[in-house]
């Protein structure tokens, strides 16, 4: 079809193929004369244009979005991301999101930068972001992209959709897909840096010591007693932020070490993911 005139039809049809806009459509096709292959690469070019302006941009907006599968053995967890609430709140918007998580899920996506180079539909998702871009007008990127494998692995995303946790246990016990939520919700709502105190970075360990000292000198302790002061912060430090010395939030009389050995005695977490927006 070689016309300046472009129907409703034509215009329907690339933006399914491309996802953008009516008058997007409608212009990169009068310019393509029709032709639909033309008109794509027309929307690609104005996305790469804008996309390139926006790079720097900060895309702290955006929705968390997950998904198991394999008999909940295998879960994977993104962040689609872009500039404003508006553009988040949108389904267009939110419809890419849970389009490329089932990409991830299909595919067995291994990393972030393999996900660029994936599929969806005909279009590269990394071609497909930097359209989007041009349609929305604002940076549109996937920033986070975690993956998850266990006996049993379960997920929770905060009702805001902007923060989301993997978790992944030894065994399938009673009541497990409760119990790995309530474990994802604790790592939503607390933030854990390391799942034990083994886990914490060494040089975080020695930092957070010299703080304890110095903050001890500085109170008028004597110095023979900063080191023990120090110790005694770092367990608090410990206690706070090691995922299984944490209280657990629904009930502060347990942690959450004890709260698995409650569920089963043999139960363990051995790895969990969080994502967050901003």
């Amino acid at each position: 079809m070689q016309t300046d005139k472009v129907s409703t039809a034509d215009v329907a049809k690339l933006r399914k193929m491309t996802g953008a806009g009516v008058m997007d459509s409608k212009k990169a096709l009068k310019q393509a004369r029709g032709d639909f292959e033309k008109a794509i690469d027309i929307l690609r070019k104005g996305g790469k244009k804008l996309a390139a302006r926006r790079a720097d941009s900060a895309g702290t907006e955006g929705v968390v979005v997950a998904q198991t599968t394999r008999g909940e053995t295998l879960g994977f967890m993104l962040s689609l991301n872009c500039e404003t609430d508006f553009v988040a709140k949108t389904e267009d918007f939110r419809r890419l999101s849970r389009d490329i998580l089932e990409v991830a899920v299909q595919k067995n996506t291994l990393s972030t930068a393999a996900l660029w180079d994936e599929k969806l539909g005909d279009v590269p998702i990394r071609e497909k972001l930097i359209a989007q871009t041009g349609v929305v007008g604002e940076k549109i990127s996937v920033d986070h992209f975690s993956r998850l494998e266990a006996p049993y692995v379960g997920y929770y995303v905060h009702s805001n959709d902007k923060i989301g946790a993997l978790v992944g246990l030894s065994k399938r016990v009673s009541a497990v897909r409760e119990v790995a939520k309530n474990i994802a919700m604790q790592v939503v709502a607390m933030s854990p840096i390391a799942l034990n105190e083994a886990g914490v970075d060494r040089e975080r360990v020695a930092r957070e010591l010299e703080i304890g000292r110095e903050s001890a000198i500085r109170a008028g302790k004597p110095a023979e007693l900063a080191d023990s002061i120090a110790q005694g912060r770092l367990r608090k430090f410990f206690k706070e932020n090691a995922l299984l010395s944490q209280a657990y939030i629904k009930d502060n009389a347990l942690s959450v070490e004890k709260y698995l050995q409650s569920m089963d005695g043999d139960l363990k977490i051995v790895a969990f993911k969080k994502i967050a927006l901003g």
